[in-house]
């Protein structure tokens, strides 16, 4: 029986998965890296100690690394993060979670001030028992800290009853490292063979999708158990 379920946020509650690639896109291009869209598209998830180590080398992020990072940062509060909006039914599905006895955690690459914006935005207010951000950690995802951090504030819950939601491979990898199984939420951009590779083992459009599962009593995965036989999604294919 599932009794926790924690929440990516990024791509999974909130549509703002192509806001941060552009935002870090225009921090790259600043510092002399062109980058194609795609490419830093595909590394949207990790926090920034795991993504611009991708871009750049050691001796260039010994030189500007952190500020990069704040230039990125700044960038993306004062032009994207306005145009971010909360992906549908986020408030329902964590009403109808609580309903069911689910403890909810958000677990999230973002730093904490976006964080506290996207649960204003979404509505989620005193919904959640708990939060875990890259400000309190060490390395963000795909290591398992954040996921670790919102288990710690859990009580330690053991893994076969807690179940993590997120839209990214790296999600899906950070979680498995602790035990945990993962939902795939497509409304991240992330292809469906990249999730399931990476671990998901079951695949949903977006949280409205969720609430329906949720809702369905004859529905066992996930809320019944990782053992559970997952239904089959009606859309598998990322927007």
């Amino acid at each position: 029986m599932v009794e926790n379920v924690i929440f990516d946020v990024d791509g999974t509650l909130v549509d703002s998965v192509d806001e941060h690639a552009e935002a870090w896109r225009r921090a790259f291009l600043h510092f002399g890296r062109d980058v194609p869209f795609a490419h830093v598209r595909s590394q949207i998830g990790k926090g920034a100690d795991q993504l611009i180590p991708v871009f750049f080398n050691d001796d260039e992020l010994e030189r500007f690394g952190k500020e990069l990072e704040e230039y990125r940062s700044a960038l993306f509060l004062r032009e994207f993060l306005p145009k971010v909006r909360p992906l549908p039914r986020v408030r329902e599905l964590f009403q109808r979670l609580r309903q069911h006895g689910r403890r909810l955690a958000l677990a999230s690459s973002a730093k904490d001030e976006e964080l506290q914006y996207y649960v204003r935005l979404c509505g989620i207010e005193g919904l959640y028992e708990t939060q875990a951000s890259k400000d309190e950690v060490d390395k963000s995802k795909p290591h398992p800290d954040i996921f670790e951090s919102a288990l710690a504030r859990l009580g330690r819950p053991a893994p076969d009853v807690t179940v993590v939601v997120g839209d990214t491979p790296y999600d899906a990898l950070a979680a498995g490292k602790l035990g945990m199984s993962t939902v795939g939420v497509l409304a991240g951009g992330f292809s469906p063979e990249d999730l399931r590779s990476a671990g998901c083992r079951i695949l949903v459009k977006d949280p409205s999708e969720l609430l329906r599962l949720a809702e369905d009593s004859s529905v066992d995965w996930p809320w019944n158990g990782p053992g559970a036989t997952p239904p089959a999604s009606k859309d598998e294919e990322p927007r």
